[in-house]
């Protein structure tokens, strides 16, 4: 289960990171313009959204399944084994905090930010602001699938080095 949260981590932030630094730029630089890229780029970000969401909820079902198997000190159970058990609920419990995050911002930007922009561009309304917001918004995803990402890839052992 550990390996597949790691690789539906790895898609999320390489999905965004293609999307956001490789596609959409090229698509604005050969389209010709913002009004044949625009569109274009918004369906591409309405897919990541949705697929943010769809990975995440995964995500957040693999580390319920890791911290259940985490259990805290049995009475005949070295002091030890329940540090390490508790230290590997907490390391769970915040990486499901960024999954969460990261979704709750594809929800923002999806069914809030994008509509606005829609808004704006229809009614010469502030689109500068909207898509400012937007970025933020993709950026925070990045970030936060980023994080899940580092926080899977740590050696199982529980051990955390000063680089972490």
């Amino acid at each position: 289960m550990h390996r597949l949260g790691l690789f539906l981590a790895a898609l999320w932030w390489g999905g965004i990171s293609a999307l956001s630094f490789l596609a959409v730029p090229t698509l604005f630089a050969k389209l010709g313009g913002p009004m044949l890229a625009g569109p274009v780029a918004a369906q591409l970000f309405s897919y990541q959204s949705y697929a943010g969401l769809l990975i995440g909820m995964v995500l957040l079902i693999i580390l319920r399944s890791d911290r259940s198997r985490a259990h805290f000190r049995q009475p005949d159970e070295p002091e030890a084994v329940a540090g390490a058990d508790l230290l590997r609920m907490q390391q769970s419990l915040t990486t499901m905090g960024f999954v969460l995050l990261g979704m709750l911002l594809a929800l923002v930007q999806e069914f809030g930010v994008a509509q606005k922009i829609v808004t704006a561009r229809a009614s010469g309304g502030d689109l500068r602001l909207w898509h400012g917001m937007g970025t933020l918004m993709v950026l925070g995803q990045w970030l936060c699938a980023g994080s899940v990402l580092w926080r899977l890839a740590r050696p199982a052992s529980g051990v955390t080095s000063a680089a972490d």
